[in-house]
């Protein structure tokens, strides 16, 4: 059976001699062939060798051609910030600088950058005649979005017609990308909607799902397979998905297997997913690998079901972690030796952040996957960005990409789960979902509020009255003394330095004196030993 006859079985709901493997190599394949992956995305040469290479070390059944969700937006005018290790992002959205929708234009075959993504599909269609060959295009609210901005969301309270224009839009150009992929040699056309992850049922009825049924009826009509892919939080959503025409939902680690593949059993289409990105195919050994692909086949069973990871997979994963899944793939014998094999324990080297966020500055942490290669993470990182100036010297603000594994460390100790999230100082604020500009300020505010409050209660102050024991001296006690009784403020000590040398370390000389001194105590740390990175923001507050 070839890859091609095996992921159609899939689609299918039947059961083939074995579960298909498809690896979503985008600029990983770069990597592959030592390619920086803004070289790579603009030649259908690195891509026809990128995506050989990858076939060649991975064993697949499937291989998508590209997976860059920017190429429709950036042939329609779309401003892209390139990069070394992640697809484009996109850093201007022409419908919120001055373009209108009427000016716009669904591009054709040859705009931008399509024609070398067509052209690739060609030849990896003649060089590998037995593998599925995928298509992605991008989903048609993700599209909206790139156009527009995040002013979409507000748009769909405010002006729910003019979205519904957009759409419409940015379905005529998914329909035209599908025809595209298909006319060139494409078996699957996989619908990529990422930005989907941020609405709920009913908003997804509304503004999505009239849209991609069109595409999948499209696709359908042209004789092609047809797949909703959707990262992120997006459980929520997985039941609207099943009902939208496609022929296959693929998920990501965010949403349990077995939750898609019950939703999607009880419709007959076919689901794939969902190895982990991050902390197993980017940081994690072959063993990791392997362990966490015979996780998903137990889970998913061999009935309907593709293997693969859950997104476009980082650009540095090491090749050995994909070769191992692809190892107990096409061997039982050596899914059997992972069975048996001791259960190694898993390095989860957790920070104590009991104390964080006790320092003065509040602490805004993104935690993403990297909003360069991630359209979700890129508009929540784009979102506080945005509202940091009004909070200027009081807030700070961090991306912890959890490419990296010290990043990942510090997802897991602060509990998250999903990504991207807000968290402020250290507490879990928004989880996947890109909150307005108002809802944001007020969240930070609101933090800003309780600290200065904490801070009101918990702070002790000392005043240190520096001097020899004279009338002036005299006369300074009894005016402290009496500030103390006005304000009610019977917990501030008072002490009498008169020693020359202790004087001077504070940095006052005899003729300087009587001089006042106030020192603030407070506690930080109680019966344990508090983590670096904590230690460290308190550091901060004395700079």
């Amino acid at each position: 059976m070839t890859g091609k006859e095996r992921i159609q079985h899939a689609f299918a709901g039947q059961k083939g001699d074995r579960v298909p493997w498809v690896p979503f190599v985008g600029c990983h394949a770069g990597m592959l062939i030592g390619e920086d992956a803004e070289s790579y995305l603009k030649s259908a040469d690195l891509v026809e060798a990128g995506v050989a290479k990858a076939v060649e070390l991975y064993r697949p059944d499937g291989i998508p051609v590209m997976f860059d969700l920017q190429i429709e937006a950036e042939a329609l005018g779309c401003g892209l910030a390139w990069a070394k290790e992640n697809p484009p992002a996109v850093m201007r959205h022409p419908l919120g600088n001055g373009t209108a929708l009427k000016d716009l234009q669904v591009p054709g075959p040859e705009a931008g950058r399509i024609g070398i993504a067509l052209e690739a599909t060609r030849r990896i269609r003649r060089n590998h005649p037995d593998l599925a060959v995928y298509g992605l295009i991008t989903g048609p609210f993700t599209l909206a979005l790139h156009l527009l901005g995040t002013d979409i969301f507000m748009k769909m309270f405010d002006s729910p017609h003019e979205v519904h224009q957009l759409l419409e839009f940015c379905r005529d150009v998914g329909t035209a990308m599908s025809s595209y992929y298909i006319e060139a040699g494409c078996d699957v056309v996989a619908l990529v909607d990422p930005m989907t992850s941020q609405i709920g049922p009913e908003q997804f009825e509304q503004f999505v799902t009239p849209y991609v049924k069109d595409i999948f009826s499209t696709i359908a009509a042209e004789g092609a397979l047809s797949s909703f892919f959707v990262c992120g939080h997006a459980q929520q959503n997985i039941p609207v998905m099943a009902r939208s025409g496609c022929g296959n939902i693929s998920i990501d680690e965010n949403i349990p297997l077995e939750y898609v593949r019950e939703e999607c059993r009880r419709r007959n289409i076919s689901f794939g997913g969902n190895l982990q990105l991050t902390s197993v195919l980017l940081l994690g050994k072959p063993l990791d690998a392997q362990k966490n692909a015979l996780a998903c086949l137990d889970v998913a069973g061999e009935e309907g079901f593709i293997l693969a990871p859950g997104c476009d997979l980082p650009y540095s994963t090491p090749p050995e972690n994909l070769q191992a899944v692809a190892d107990i793939v096409h061997d039982p014998y050596k899914r059997d030796v992972v069975r048996q094999m001791a259960t190694e324990t898993v390095d989860e080297d957790r920070l104590d952040l009991v104390e964080y966020g006790q320092a003065d500055k509040v602490v805004v942490d993104i935690v993403t996957l990297d909003s360069e290669a991630c359209a979700p993470c890129q508009y929540m990182v784009d979102a506080v960005k945005r509202v940091a100036p009004e909070f200027e010297g009081i807030v700070i603000w961090r991306e912890h990409k959890i490419k990296y594994r010290e990043s990942l460390v510090f997802m897991t100790s602060l509990m998250v789960r999903n990504v991207p999230t807000i968290c402020i100082d250290g507490e879990i604020v928004f989880v996947s979902r890109i909150p307005p500009r108002d809802e944001l300020i007020a969240a930070i505010q609101k933090r800003i509020n309780e600290k200065f409050r904490i801070r009101i209660q918990s702070r002790r102050a000392t005043l240190f009255l520096m001097g020899e024991e004279d009338d002036r001296m005299a006369a300074l006690r009894a005016n402290v003394e009496q500030a103390m009784r006005e304000l009610g403020a019977s917990d501030v000590g008072v002490e009498h330095v008169q020693d020359e040398e202790e004087i001077a370390r504070f940095g006052i000389a005899p003729s300087q004196t009587p001089a006042v001194v106030m020192s603030r105590y407070q506690v930080k740390s109680l019966h344990r030993v508090p983590e670096t990175v904590v230690i460290k923001e308190w550091l901060k507050d004395l700079g």
